[in-house]
């Protein structure tokens, strides 16, 4: 039953303490906890008190003490909890509620909120949103007029309320219930009458909020209110063409700065429906309407505006983006399309340097990929008409994406900081979009930016900047790292200007190596031009600013081009053994050096693999050797499972029996099939006893085990059989790794063996005894209750 206040009897709960079933006991302690939360500056009774509140909230209690906590001499603080729990009750345990209680209960709520009308707003707020969760529960059986209803109670004369606090009131409530009804808890039948039901009771609501919006007596935060409320129902999928008055008034109140924000959303948020698309004729209406925002965009560009370009673009990109199937399907509009097209052109090459200078260019990318995919997606016919249309805007594009990509002066890079980061994201996204361009586009993308490229390095009329020369090369990195440009009669020239660029900056730098890198697939089938691009690489591995590019774009060229590169690899061996005795490279670099050494090395003739491996590895393995003899220390452990690290990288690449070779016909003919030992199984018989020397210090420890473990696994997956002569030895070694102190490294290793060489009837024996012995000693371990 509703009490006197307003609320619902309920029993006692389990967690209330002793005493305090009253009412009035139940709001003291209510008060209690949260002065507590509030106010005590230990965080541990903030945590206790927020718990129980918690559970206060869900209480059958909850009916008595909310009303109380809202009561006039409460703080907001108060009140807000008090007018949150309401809503719980409500949104949550609706069943609980006789029928015979709801009147009285929407009495109560309307009463409150018309008090609160002119009080705290996040206490306002709260109680429409409980009102609002009730209003959704009842409708449209209990409460089939809803929406008009609460229209008409909030337009009533006789309150205390004024005027302006009664209409926020209301529109505070019409705002927030749209948004109770997205995230309610009803089950899917109920939910879909509630939608019908919302989507009939919006007759009620747009024209109240068309008269508030164009009343010229309506002050600027009513105003504001209602094209809130408006963006929060057209999330109802509410019919395009039921909402273009109030669309049209919201592009009216662009031109007030106070509701600038709220009319970008409401619009934002129109446009954007799904079910927008069906309505072809409100498009097509409000295509002049975003082309008309055109001289405030240009004047906000220029004034410095950030703010307003960046709202003036999100209306255009949402027209353009959403619809943009359905206004190229009008055929006999295509010229105000093509007008919406350039004005997002402009958006895309707005002036200034993202994200520091301006926010807007990024929105646009998903538009330039949604428009060619329509177009690509007509019929022959009507394609190759768009085709006509919009090539010419598509180069265009690639001409303002690579200005856009372009870096700043270092002067002013250098004060960046953290939108550095940004700046480079945006860059990956410009990279992805030249990609996807270069399907519209095809091969005369590269001949513009080739033709670009070479006017710009052999002009001698005026010096050109190393920003532009970046970005045409970062355009060609774009397309070459996903695209298969082997076929493309404009590379051979590429390579053959690369030299010919004046590197002064350590970003022109980075890009000319990563579009070497891209193109290594392309150097291995024009193997004469290797010579051009590999001095500009083994330079450029000294230079530690440049060590992720440089080493990754070696390890590319070594993998694509090893059966070409015998005659240089002398002087890579030399040059890279040189950038690792100085550490001018990070652990990971390192790492990646050596693969590339790996795959280098593979094409060579077996003695002279077993040459370069020496002097290769020699001096680490008088490192380890020195390292093995010292007590274990932090410092030392390192060095260790860097030069382990070191090894185990080389061996995943050095493959003289080309297992993993996808090369076909000529290239494999280049090399027969080594005779005798392989060159790593050599070297590692060679360090086994160092190996196991090592073992014997640090066998306690994980990161040491599992970098030796490391060496044989990836050896074994690189040489298969041809790992055959290490593996009795290693089972052995394993198996009393393992029986001291069992590791997660030595099992994945077992099963490596086990999967090679069980099948194998002279490898058998040790593959057997190693696997019972293994099995055995992690049996014992499930016994005693280990993981």
């Amino acid at each position: 039953m509703l009490n006197g206040a307003g609320g619902v009897d309920g029993s006692s709960c389990a967690w209330e303490s002793p005493g305090l079933s009253g009412s009035p006991a139940q709001s003291y302690a209510v008060l209690q906890a949260l002065h507590q939360l509030y106010y005590d500056p230990n965080i541990e009774n903030k945590n206790l008190a927020q718990k129980w509140l918690m559970q206060a909230q869900v209480s059958p209690q909850a009916w008595h003490f909310s009303w109380q906590l809202l009561q006039p001499d409460k703080v907001p603080e108060i009140q807000y909890f008090g007018a949150s729990a309401l809503h719980i009750k409500i949104s949550r345990y609706w069943s609980d509620i006789p029928t015979d209680q709801y009147e009285s209960l929407k009495a109560q709520l309307f009463t409150q909120i018309t008090r609160f009308a002119s009080g705290s707003k996040i206490v306002l707020t709260r109680l429409c949103v409980a009102l609002a969760s009730l209003a959704l529960s009842m409708m449209p059986d209990a409460w089939p007029c809803a929406v008009a209803d609460m229209v008409r109670l909030f337009q009533a004369e006789d309150s205390p309320v004024d005027g302006q606090g009664r209409c926020l009131a209301l529109l505070e409530l019409l705002t927030v219930l749209p948004e109770e009804f997205q995230t309610s808890r009803l089950p899917q039948y109920r939910k879909s009458l509630v939608r019908a039901s919302l989507a009939v009771e919006c007759g009620a609501v747009f024209p109240l909020l068309e008269q508030l919006l164009q009343q010229p007596s309506s002050p600027s935060c009513v105003r504001q209110k209602v094209l809130k409320c408006f963006s929060s129902w057209v999330q109802l999928e509410v019919p395009l063409q039921d909402c273009e008055a109030l669309i049209q008034a919201a592009f009216s109140a662009l031109q007030d700065s106070e509701l600038f924000d709220s009319s970008v959303e409401a619009i934002v948020n129109a446009i954007s429906q799904p079910d927008a698309q069906r309505y072809v004729n409100t498009l097509l209406k409000l295509i002049p309407l975003v082309l008309g925002l055109q001289d405030q965009l240009r004047q906000a560009v220029q004034n410095g505006d950030m703010e307003t370009s960046h709202g003036i673009c999100r209306i255009a990109v949402a027209l353009g983006e959403n619809h943009s199937r359905a206004l190229l399907d009008q055929v006999e509009h295509w010229q105000s399309f093509l007008a919406l097209v350039n004005m997002i052109m402009f958006c895309t090459g707005i002036p200034g340097h993202f994200p520091v200078n301006e926010t807007t260019s990024s929105l646009t990318l998903t538009f330039w990929y949604t428009l060619q995919d329509d177009i690509l997606s007509f019929e022959a016919e009507k394609q190759a008409v768009y085709q006509q249309v919009y090539r010419p805007v598509y180069f265009q594009l690639v001409d303002v994406l690579l200005h856009k990509a372009q870096f700043p002066s270092d002067e002013e890079y250098g004060f960046w900081g953290e939108a550095q980061g940004l700046r480079l994201l945006l860059r990956v996204d410009i990279s992805d979009t030249l990609m996807y361009v270069y399907e519209m586009l095809g091969a005369e993308l590269l001949s513009s930016l080739y033709d670009k490229l070479g006017r710009l390095l052999t002009s001698s009329e005026e010096p050109y900047s190393w920003q532009h020369t970046e970005a045409l090369l970062y355009g060609f990195q774009s397309i070459a790292e996903t695209i298969d440009v082997n076929y493309s009669d404009v590379v051979p020239g590429l390579i053959g200007l690369i030299p010919r660029i004046s590197i002064s900056n350590v970003q022109l730098a980075d890009t000319v190596m990563f579009t070497i890198g891209a193109l290594s697939e392309w150097l291995a089938d024009h193997p004469v031009m290797i010579n051009s691009v590999l001095p500009l690489v083994l330079h450029a591995l000294g230079n530690p600013e440049l060590s992720i590019s440089s080493v990754s774009t070696l390890k590319k060229i070594c993998r694509e081009c090893k059966y070409d590169l015998p005659p240089y690899a002398a002087n890579i061996v030399a040059v890279s053994q040189d950038v690792l005795m100085k550490q001018i490279h990070k652990t990971s670099q390192c790492m990646w050096l050596m693969q590339a050494l790996g795959f280098l090395l593979s094409a060579l003739q077996v003695e002279e693999i077993l040459k370069n491996l020496h002097s290769l590895i020699s001096p680490y393995i008088q490192q380890l050797e020195k390292l093995a003899e010292e007590i274990p220390n932090p410092s030392n452990k390192l060095a260790i499972v860097h030069i382990l690290g070191l090894l185990s990288n080389l061996f995943t690449t050095l493959d003289v029996s080309h297992h993993d070779d996808d090369h076909e016909g000529p290239e494999l003919r280049k090399l027969p099939v080594p005779q005798g030992p392989n060159p790593v199984v050599v070297v590692l018989q060679q360090v086994f006893q160092l190996i196991q020397k090592v073992l014997s210090k640090w066998l306690n420890d994980a990161q040491v085990v599992e970098a030796v473990c490391a060496i044989f696994e990836k050896s074994v997956k690189t040489l298969l059989d041809d790992f055959a002569p290490m593996v009795p030895q290693l089972c052995e070694m394993l198996g009393r790794m393992y029986s001291t102190i069992p590791q997660a490294s030595a099992l994945d290793l077992t099963r490596q063996l086990v999967h090679i060489f069980a099948h194998e009837p002279a490898h058998f024996p040790p593959i057997e005894a190693l696997f019972l012995l293994v099995t055995s000693v992690t049996l014992t371990l499930f016994q005693q209750g280990r993981s």
